[in-house]
């Protein structure tokens, strides 16, 4: 089973409010088997939105990528997210 990419593209509106998800998800992807690979780094954009946040998890599989999202841990820490940054997330399986 391929593995599988989160990519989040974020503009962060309310530091403190976003912070209090940032925790919540990391605890929430780390549970479902995903690990962080670029997190708020440096980045180029060459088109599209500029969204000064991007965010590359890898999880073992889109399953388990989705199920994080649902999952109770990850909606509690999502609710810090809402009316504090406007993101995009879509998660990609990775080519075999």
């Amino acid at each position: 089973m391929p593995q599988a990419f989160w990519i989040a593209h974020v503009e962060v509106t309310d530091p403190e409010r976003y912070a209090l998800y940032a925790r919540g998800a990391t605890e929430a992807i780390a549970a479902h088997g995903g690990r962080f690979l670029a997190r708020a780094g440096r980045y180029v954009q060459l088109e599209g939105k500029d969204r000064p946040r991007n965010v590359v998890a890898i999880f073992p599989s889109l399953e388990k990528a989705v199920e994080c999202y649902h999952s109770p841990a990850y909606q509690a820490a999502l609710v810090h997210a809402q009316g504090a940054a406007t993101r995009d997330l879509v998660v990609v399986e990775a080519a075999e």
